[in-house]
């Protein structure tokens, strides 16, 4: 039972995730609107029947929440326009499928508290350091999958604190951004016993891709700007670089470790932080063994500042602006389907390189994300260009062909 919803969970994140890749590429002013609508499209219909006795515990009551009620959670989470707001916003959707939940956020290692729903006094989760060495807050993040549990595995600070649900049943959802866990989201039924699984997994996956759409429509934004200020220089601008994904909880500086973090090392760039966002937190009270600085509450910057790019030709110059344009998003699409490859499939990336048959191991996400790219591109002027194909040798193989094997076509 455990093995089959974990399939169905993991299929339901591939279609969401598919369905995101399709949408952005698209305008953004729709791109909010058409999301939920994709979403809802492609979500498969709950299976019928009565659900295992093992799984009551983790599944919606016949009066819990219905579909339609999943998607209007989906959507008030895309309804967030910054950081901060959107995972305000799987707070607040989540009390729809647990009774109580809490937010914690990890850095550097460790994981502190910053917001929480049903817990009695949610403003005491606020940097209650969280133990991630053992139970399920371990097993998610160092799994990167959800974590049940029972409460008596849970950190006992925290039990003793904020107490425990009825049935003792708990659950710990990763929040992943790119390639680690930015986040930890615990939940359990309270007294009432509510706790769907299922449901909390999609919504702290949408929770995740949103931060990403995010992310990605301020840098384009940015990159607009950048052009325009180059519009009068004599010289063709240079090709605009991917920069990395920020991560929303830079800035997030635990109670435990805000002293040693307090000065950043020269060499780094520092964040840029919503105006909006850096309003102080009241102060918080120290510790009667330990006398720590008030720290604000967790913003949540724009970006950080990518690294510049090598100033080289434009190799679209010669095309139309139109063109040029729809070169430019086949490159950046191809990527984004390369790099989530590359992001659930970290072992068989390794494994598949060190055996030189990459392509082997990888052949039914690479052939599905093909046809991804083929049916938006596959009939446009950059349909001879295959910038999927050169993105998966220069991302996957890192320009080793060799890596691919012998079934892979070139």
């Amino acid at each position: 039972m455990a093995d089959s919803r974990m399939e169905q969970s993991k299929e339901l994140q591939q279609i969401v995730e598919r369905v995101v890749r399709q949408v952005f590429d698209r305008q953004l002013p729709k791109l909010q609107a058409e999301l939920v609508e994709c979403v809802l499209a492609e979500m498969p219909r709950p299976e019928t029947g009565a659900a295992p006795a093992d799984a009551a515990s983790q599944e919606p009551s016949p009066q819990g929440p219905s579909p339609n009620a999943l998607v209007q959670a989906v959507a008030s989470i895309h309804a967030g326009s910054t950081q901060k707001e959107i995972l305000k916003g799987l707070l607040d959707a989540g009390t729809g499928y647990a009774a109580r939940l809490a937010l914690f956020v990890v850095k550097a290692g460790a994981a502190t508290g910053w917001q929480a729903r049903g817990l009695g006094d949610d403003d005491a989760i606020r940097d209650f350091p969280l133990d991630m060495t053992v139970g399920p807050a371990a097993h998610a993040y160092q799994n990167r999958i959800v974590a049940p549990a029972n409460v008596a595995e849970m950190d006992r600070r925290f039990v003793k604190q904020f107490g425990g649900p009825e049935n003792e049943q708990i659950l710990m959802l990763p929040l992943l951004l790119k390639d680690k866990v930015a986040a930890l989201l615990y939940a359990d039924g309270g007294a009432a016993g509510l706790l769907d699984a299922a449901s909390l997994e999609v919504l702290v996956m949408t929770t995740s891709a949103w931060l990403e759409v995010a992310s990605l429509r301020k840098q384009h934004q940015k990159d607009i700007g950048d052009q325009a200020g180059t519009m009068e220089a004599p010289v063709a601008a240079p090709v605009q670089a991917m920069s990395s994904f920020p991560d929303p909880f830079a800035s997030h500086a635990p109670q435990h470790v805000a002293v040693m973090t307090a000065v950043a090392p020269a060499a780094e760039t520092p964040a840029v932080i919503e105006p909006s966002l850096a309003a102080p937190a009241p102060a918080l009270q120290a510790s009667p063994a330990v006398a720590v600085a008030a720290v604000p509450e967790p913003v949540l910057p724009v970006a950080t500042g990518a690294v510049a790019a090598v100033p080289a030709a434009d190799p679209f110059a010669a095309m139309s602006p139109e063109d040029a344009d729809t070169h430019r998003k086949a490159q950046r699409f191809a990527r984004l389907l390369v790099d989530e490859i590359k992001l659930y499939n970290q072992a068989k990336v390794t494994e598949g390189r060190h055996s030189k048959d990459l392509y082997d191991r990888l052949k039914d996400d690479i052939e599905k994300s093909r046809q991804t790219y083929q049916k938006r591109y596959g009939t446009t002027v950059a349909a001879n260009a295959d910038y999927f194909q050169k993105e998966v040798i220069r991302n996957l193989a890192e320009e080793d062909v060799a890596v691919m094997g012998a079934n892979f076509r070139r």
